[in-house]
């Protein structure tokens, strides 16, 4: 089987091919083109079949993970959006849950209202109303509801959000307008919330609803355009996109429901860098993900990814309650910006340089100083070995940029201020990693780090030092790792219905229909997506809090008859994760389950990759060449003698003692002074932070300190 990933970043489009019959694996990179990601995301799979000696039309799986949707959000440059809802509540999206970012402030912007997703004069009512039992108290006023849909159309909106109260319960209403709309208006891109997320909480329902319209129509040209552009290459697969649960979906889903493609990009290296650690014999590992314009922080016990609480799905400041893998992005990327503020504080990002012009040292019209410059100015990153030599970059030209910047204004050296901004960087990366760790009750120390994308193995040992984790795991193409997760992954729906059943009083036939309701759902989507039958797995999953409570925990449930048995195992099972998410259980309250929910998994062939050829310790072989490179050593800043390696030619066994720089086609990776490193048998370099003497000294301090 030949298959092949694209992963669409801020800055490089990485792209990977493994054919399974041949055990070839092929990476390569190039600039997006932000304007349009189709263009690059095509020219990358051109230029890589070519490499390849295939066809496009080979190809028999394509995976894509974008960030679409989640810039036109951060960017505001969404669809003008028209929404119809139910008399009287009207304001919902702009009174939100009246909290503000910061509660002490009178001055603050409250961002979903000075960016809505919906303007006010956009945001129609219509006679209707369904009551909590899931009855017509009001009835729908049709005549009234068409009137609005031709206002909007005659505003020129681009797409229509329908939200009416309870049509979780009874979405007749809804559906009858979503049938107006279509009639009065078929070119308008649609939105129906008993379609997209049929669950109670009416802000965050209607918030989801019109994010899925706001970002809808973008994304819908962009698949269809990526489509046709496939198409005429001469791909005949179907295009396969990530989407935020960890899962793909095909172009029909996703156009759907665009608004689970919301951090497609991140969750994809995470569940490379899961696929990773696993395959090196690593079940708890924390991914770093560095590329040029972020990081991608995430965390998994056991292998299994964490899912965000559903409150807590933001994208920029709007609600979007999907299910959404816990992954944590930050500013700090190759192309964060060094500057020093106004006060005299030395920053770096979150402002990127991006692709276009990028740092200062790829000679494109970029002049301010870049993460990426201060590596060059160090020599992490040789000049003429970017890219496998494919793209050169200009060294005076990262120092330049450094000396007129940072260094000048705070009085150091070019070197003293490139140190500084690697560490100011570092430190941002070390407190989220603390954030996703250590505050959730996770021990750093029993957790291998991950590094991926171009910047990430730069970082990795560093921040390993700071946070405790043992060992560092470098995958063979940890520039593309994202997209490498793009094929590790199976194509996932997951659906939701609320229910507001309690354990002592189960209606056990109910929540049984509730239950199947759901699987034949995803059983149909997943036929129809061409999964044979003994391809589709179906999980269960129960949302529950104890009586009284108001946010709910995921808990996987049996499938199968429910019964009394069913429901002493859930409690059971309840009861150990509310412990271990809060540290306490509360075993003789009664347990409320408000929403069951239904994973339909396709199950994917497993990705495999060959093992390297075994060599000796001795890493001579792939030596390139000795030079000098800046590093901290004994707290000072020194340059000192630093051998330079090609990944390419290292072998399983080989071991590489620090200071020492791994040169590779799609990242760089970092051995730092007294620090070692060897190669397993599929080709991961092992970084062993924890037996360091740095990292033991480190650990004194800390047990000092405490």
């Amino acid at each position: 089987m030949k298959r092949l990933g694209v992963d669409v970043g801020g800055t490089f489009t990485d792209l990977i091919y493994v054919d399974d019959v041949a055990g070839t694996v092929l990476v390569h990179k190039l600039p997006t083109t932000p304007a349009d990601p189709s263009q690059g995301t095509i020219a990358g799979i051109r230029e890589l079949t070519e490499t390849a000696g295939t066809d496009p039309g080979a190809l028999d799986q394509v995976f894509h993970g974008t960030t679409i949707a989640t810039n036109i959000v951060i960017e505001h440059n969404g669809a003008t959006v028209g929404m119809i809802t139910t008399e009287g509540y009207r304001d919902i999206l702009h009174i939100a849950r009246h909290k503000k970012p910061f509660n002490f402030s009178n001055y603050q912007d409250l961002p979903w209202q000075r960016y809505p997703l919906v303007r006010r004069r956009h945001r129609l009512t219509v006679p209707e109303r369904m009551t909590k039992e899931g009855t017509a108290l009001v009835p729908l006023d049709e005549e009234r509801a068409r009137e609005q849909v031709l206002r909007l159309r005659d505003a020129g909106v681009d797409a229509v959000a329908v939200c009416f109260l309870f049509s979780f319960l009874n979405p007749e209403h809804e559906r009858r307008v979503a049938e107006i709309v279509r009639e009065e208006f078929p070119e308008a891109f649609l939105s129906v919330s008993s379609e997209v997320l049929p669950q109670y909480r009416e802000y965050e329902r209607f918030s989801t609803v019109c994010l899925n319209a706001y970002v809808g129509p973008r994304v819908a040209s962009y698949v269809g355009r990526l489509q046709s552009e496939l198409t005429a290459l001469g791909v005949r697969t179907g295009l396969h996109l990530m989407t935020s649960a960890s899962g793909v979906a095909t172009p029909e889903a996703a156009v759907a429901r665009p608004v689970n493609l919301l951090m497609s990009g991140p969750v994809a290296g995470v569940v490379g860098g899961i696929w990773a650690g696993k395959q090196a014999g690593y079940d708890n590992v924390i991914t770093l993900d560095v590329g040029g314009t972020s990081a991608d922080i995430g965390l998994a016990q056991e292998g299994r990814l964490r899912m965000k609480h559903l409150l807590d799905t933001k994208v920029g400041p709007y609600q979007a309650m999907i299910p959404m893998v816990d992954v944590d992005t930050i500013g700090a990327g190759g192309g964060s910006i060094a500057y020093v503020d106004e006060g005299g504080i030395f920053r770096v990002g979150p402002r990127s340089a991006g692709a276009e012009p990028g740092p200062a040292c790829y000679d494109k019209g970029g002049i301010e100083p870049t993460a990426t410059d201060a590596m060059v100015n160090l020599g992490w990153l040789p000049a003429g070995d970017f890219l496998g030599g494919g793209m050169a970059l200009r060294a005076d030209l990262a120092r330049t940029a450094f000396e007129d910047g940072p260094a000048n204004a705070l009085g150091m050296t070019v070197e003293e201020a490139s140190m500084g901004a690697v560490q100011i960087l570092t430190h941002s990366m070390v407190q989220s990693i603390e954030e996703n760790s250590v505050r959730k009750g996770f021990d750093p120390r029993d957790f291998a780090l991950v590094a991926e994308g171009g910047a990430g193995p730069l970082f990795a040992a560093e921040i390993a030092l700071e946070v405790g984790t043992p060992y560092v795991l470098v995958p063979p193409y940890p520039g593309v790792t994202a997209a490498m997760g793009l094929l590790a992954t199976d194509m996932v729906y997951e659906y939701v219905t609320t229910t507001y059943q309690r354990l002592s009083a189960l209606d056990a036939p109910a929540l049984q229909r509730s239950f199947e309701e759901l699987e034949e759902q995803a059983r149909v989507q997943l036929e129809e997506d061409g999964v044979p039958a003994d391809r589709i797995l179906i999980q269960r999953i129960a949302e529950c809090r104890y009586l009284g409570q108001g946010y709910e925990l995921r808990v996987d449930a049996e499938p199968g008859m429910i019964d009394s048995d069913w429901a002493a195992r859930l409690r059971s099972d309840f009861d150990d994760i509310h412990e271990r998410e809060y540290s306490r259980r509360f075993e003789d309250a009664d347990v409320e389950i408000p929403n069951v929910r239904v994973r339909g998994i396709g199950l994917m062939p497993p990705l495999e990759t060959p093992e390297v050829d075994h060599g000796g310790r001795a890493s001579d072989d792939a030596l390139r060449r000795e030079g000098e490179a800046w590093f901290r050593v004994d707290g000072q800043l020194r340059q000192v003698a630093t051998r330079y390696y090609d990944r390419a030619a290292l072998r399983a066994g080989n071991r590489i003692e620090g200071p020492a720089i791994v040169l590779q086609y799609d990242s760089t990776t970092v051995v730092p002074p007294g620090i070692s490193a060897h190669v397993d048998r599929f080709g991961n370099i092992l970084i062993e932070v924890g037996a360091s003497s740095e990292a033991r000294a480190l650990a004194e301090t800390a047990e000092v300190g405490r």
